[in-house]
């Protein structure tokens, strides 16, 4: 899954931006599940990545809702 800056957020549609807020929710759902399990994650700044760009897509929702 890729991982957006802000202006590649502002970019999207508002019904992209729901699909891949989706994505990246389930996706984070995943990571905590592998590290509660006892494994280790391949890339452990990933979940910190993943927040953050579940983060800047939440805010442009509401940004958007509130223009």
């Amino acid at each position: 899954m890729a991982i957006f800056r802000a202006r590649e957020v502002k970019q999207l549609s508002d019904t992209e931006l729901l699909e891949q807020e989706q994505k990246l929710s389930l996706e984070l759902i995943q990571e905590r599940g592998k590290v509660s399990a006892g494994g280790a994650t391949e890339n452990p700044g990933r979940i910190r990545e993943v927040k953050r760009t579940i983060a800047r897509i939440r805010t442009e929702q509401n940004e958007r809702r509130n223009a």
